[in-house]
């Protein structure tokens, strides 16, 4: 049995998606011969419900927990190198007594335990998306039950995707009063945003800082043995390593973390048997600090300079953020068990032996963890924890890539090019975001030079070395809120500029134009109506192809749609028109390419949709004064095991879209661009119309069409615009859109080459947008 869902696609998005998925809700059941491989709905979430469990999946969760130790907790399990050092320095110099040690240690234990072990692994894992992590997936979740998005793009169709119903359904009537408010003023649902984004900035900004830290506080204790050498060789040595750990970025979260996780267990380990037995050796009255009522005494003790050393603890549970931005590398159950019953014990026994050694020797604070470690194990412990600071730097990397993935996709940050490194969806690696953070984490080690100024970008000192964490982050927030700003405004000038359906019908099947052979996929961000990049195309060259396609990517709040409900097809205008619109609806955690077969994926999408219009008359729009008709999901499982049309393979060919026309300049052209890029090839995929004589003439002439269009070549047409500020907007619009927009959409990577479109099919419309 096959399931095809059909929206009706609205020409007003102005009303709430609940509104409209109960107006326009509508679904048909088609039965095929030898349709074995489609499912039900019902089917298809019985299939998916051992990911719900994973006790019955434990050896992929046992080798992700492995993974996440090389991954997540490297900069949390390296924080013992410079937790205590950062509490003692300033103002608490002259509170270095056996008391205020015993009191630190209990402020480190409680604050381990109730923000990573309790806060993080029992509450925020659980608030996921889809199994996604972070600010971002949140915000999205929240955007699916309610109309919190500022760009108005949704439609009734995406709430029937299998991923968008997640979560508990349930409202209270606290939650309904505030989804109300927030929908009504525009302004909080912007300062709502604003806070997502700047939360996603401070854990970018935490990208900069914490590879530095961990790198030159783990090169310290080269220079504690090593007397000769000088500070400025130390800092060298930080910057080589750190060179070295961006550089490594391109292979993949997969080998990365299989590559880190043992360096991060033989450093677990090692410190766990170190805090051991520094417990034993030197004070074991140490564990009495575990009761909370050191902390009373701590502060009884220090007043008002215990409380702003509280900068220092946080130190130690520096990077738990990533535990929730990493989520979607992993999964929540892995995490917790790696945290739990590895990182968690090792961590707290460690801080426990650094606590009984300094109790005894207190002159040993500034290098806390160094001089607690006996001689004899010295220097194998030095190696390990410059490997694991190294690790350690991975967890804050990996998360910047998840959250600027995020932004990219709903609309807050530059087009980037997002390489997924693996099978597992969520492993990605983002090449220039990388390279930018190693400039930034080399500017603030040469600048600092020391990890107490360093440390003090986490806390209130901000003329200390605050104001670099502050600046960042304020930097990249104007960034995002400048992108999402111009690419709101540009979208709302084509959805006010469309081309009128009178218009459009009063030129007729042949639309004024000359029809020429071939295909012509029209790329615009609408997901209704005609953009005003066809009539301005029109206007100028009055010649267009004989098959017209209006192709919208597009980005959807959930972290990945299926490749069955990738596709949304429908017709534009009557039959004879030959105009249609197919919708490619991706999640913010899919790879938004071209795998080189979406022209024959897009061809076959289109003939089950002309073949199964003929079978449902719901579906037609030829009699419906309605310019969009409805739209059906088109699944890719259909696709394979009933298409309408023929299809055969044939030797690799170029992958350019004029491999078959019949002109000589097209071949000519074709030649030369398989001389210059003999590595863009790929198996040709030819379409024939089977012999039926039952098939409907008007149907039959309409696939023939489709498949005469194809072998003429396919068309890329995409907008180039020019955004630009009206005369009459104020100084900071201009100055967001003329200066702060433009600027960004020069240098991010084009929409042709984020969609991987073949350059020489390309063809660009120039339009200048006033907004």
């Amino acid at each position: 049995m096959y399931e095809v869902g059909i929206n009706h696609v609205e020409d007003s998005l102005e009303h709430p998606p609940s509104s409209a998925a109960a107006e326009c809700q509508e679904s048909i059941d088609t039965v095929r011969k030898e349709g074995q491989s489609g499912q039900t709905q019902q089917e298809r979430r019985k299939r998916k419900l051992p990911s719900k469990f994973p006790l019955l999946n434990i050896s992929r969760n046992l080798v992700l927990a492995y993974q996440s130790l090389g991954v997540v907790y490297g900069d949390l399990s390296t924080s013992p190198l410079y937790v205590y050092r950062s509490i003692f320095d300033g103002k608490l110099q002259d509170y270095q007594t056996p008391e205020a040690i015993f009191g630190s240690f209990s402020l480190i234990f409680w604050t381990i335990t109730l923000i990573p072990l309790l806060k993080y692994v029992f509450i925020v894992l659980c608030a996921d998306d889809n199994g996604e992590g972070g600010s971002f997936a949140l915000y999205s979740l929240l955007c699916r039950h309610a109309k919190f998005s500022l760009l108005p793009n949704q439609q009734a169709a995406d709430e029937e995707l299998s991923a968008y119903r997640y979560g508990y359904s349930g409202q209270s009537t606290s939650c309904l009063q505030l989804k109300r408010f927030l929908e009504k003023h525009k302004k909080s649902r912007t300062v709502l945003l604003i806070i997502v984004l700047l939360g996603a900035c401070m854990v970018i900004g935490d990208g900069v800082l914490t590879p530095a830290m961990s790198v030159i506080s783990s090169m310290s204790g080269i220079k504690a043995a090593a007397e000769h050498l000088s500070h400025d060789g130390v800092l060298f040595l930080s910057c080589i390593i750190l060179v070295g750990l961006f550089a490594l970025q391109h292979s993949g979260t997969h080998r990365v973390g299989f590559l880190f996780a043992p360096i991060v267990i033989i450093w677990l380990i090692s410190i766990m048997v170190i805090g051991l037995y520094n417990t034993v050796v030197w004070n074991p009255k140490v564990v009495a600090a575990l009761s909370p009522y050191y902390i009373v005494k701590f502060f009884r003790e220090t007043g008002k300079d215990g409380w702003i050393s509280l900068g220092g603890v946080l130190l130690s549970v520096a990077g738990t953020e990533a535990m929730y931005a990493d989520l979607g590398h992993f999964s929540a159950f892995s995490m917790r068990i790696t945290f739990a019953f590895v990182v968690y014990p090792c961590l707290v026994i460690q801080y426990m032996g650094q606590a009984a050694f300094l109790s005894k020797n207190i002159d040993s604070l500034p290098n806390n963890f160094y001089s607690s470690i006996p001689d004899r194990v010295y220097w194998p412990v030095f190696v390990i924890a410059t490997l694991a600071a190294i690790v350690g730097s991975q967890s804050i990397i990996t998360a910047t890539f998840s959250i600027v993935k995020q932004c990219n996709a709903l609309g807050c940050f530059p087009r980037v090019k997002i390489v997924h490194t693996s099978k597992h969806k969520g492993q990605i690696y983002v090449p220039e975001i990388n390279w930018i953070l190693m400039i930034l984490t080399l500017v603030v080690a040469i600048g600092f030079q020391d990890t107490t100024l360093i440390g003090n970008a986490y806390v209130i000192k901000a003329p200390q070395g605050g104001w670099v964490s502050l600046l960042f982050s304020l930097v990249l927030l104007a960034v995002m809120l400048v992108w999402h700003y111009g690419t709101r405004k540009k979208y709302k000038y084509d959805l006010h500029n469309k081309v009128p359906l009178k218009w459009l019908l009063g030129l007729g099947p042949s639309l004024g134009i000359v029809r020429v052979p071939g295909i012509g996929l029209i790329y615009s961000e609408l997901v209704t109506g005609v953009p005003p990049i066809f009539s301005h195309f029109v206007t100028n060259l009055p010649a267009f192809h004989n098959v017209l396609v209006f192709v919208c990517v597009k980005s959807v709040p959930v972290p990945h749609v299926s490749s069955d409900e990738r596709f949304l097809i429908g017709r534009v205008g009557p039959r004879p028109y030959r105009m249609y619109r197919c919708i490619v609806r991706y999640g913010y955690k899919d790879a938004q390419q071209d795998d080189g077969n979406f022209e024959d994926l897009l061809i076959q999408s289109l003939a089950e949709f002309i073949q199964m219009e003929a079978v449902e008359p719901q579906l037609s729009s030829s009699e419906s004064p309605s310019l969009d008709g409805r739209m059906a999901v088109i699944s890719m499982r259909i696709l394979h095991s009933s298409s309408p049309l023929i299809i055969s393979d044939e030797d690799f060919v170029t992958c350019s879209s004029i491999q078959s026309s019949k002109s000589q300049t097209l071949q000519s052209l074709r030649s030369s661009y398989e001389d210059e890029n003999p590595e863009v090839r790929r198996r040709r995929v030819r379409f024939n119309l089977p012999e039926n004589p039952g098939i409907d003439p008007e149907v039959r002439d309409e696939l023939l069409d489709l498949v005469q269009a194809k072998e003429a070549g396919v068309a890329y047409i995409m907008g180039h615009s020019y955004v630009k500020a009206r005369r009459s907007s104020s100084f900071w619009k201009k100055l967001a859109v003329d200066v702060g927009y433009t600027f960004l959409r020069k240098n991010c990577r084009g929409t042709a080459v984020a969609l991987n479109i073949p350059h020489i099919s390309l063809i660009e419309v120039g339009m200048i947008y006033h907004v």
